[in-house]
């Protein structure tokens, strides 16, 4: 059996999915782990902007509003 990750900007609003692992370096990397985007982290995604980016996650009780081009470098495993 194999488990499949999805990036986070593909998670479906009202989902909930763990962090699996980061594609990001540098500066990039470091702002998502101070974010507390670390593994098996609960992150949900709530809510879209109008427009349709950013999108709203609650990430250790924080609600925080990231890029698709961000959340794009955060792999998922949905629950």
């Amino acid at each position: 059996m194999s488990t499949t990750f999805i990036p986070l900007n593909q998670l479906p609003v009202g989902s909930t999915g763990k962090v699996k692992t980061l594609a990001a370096d540098g500066i990039e990397r470091r702002r998502m782990l101070d974010l507390g985007l670390i593994r098996d982290t609960t992150v949900e995604s709530l809510r879209k902007s109008p427009a349709g980016d950013p999108v709203a996650y609650e990430i250790r009780g924080a609600v925080i509003a990231l890029r698709s081009e961000e959340s794009s470098k955060i792999f998922v495993e949905s629950i």
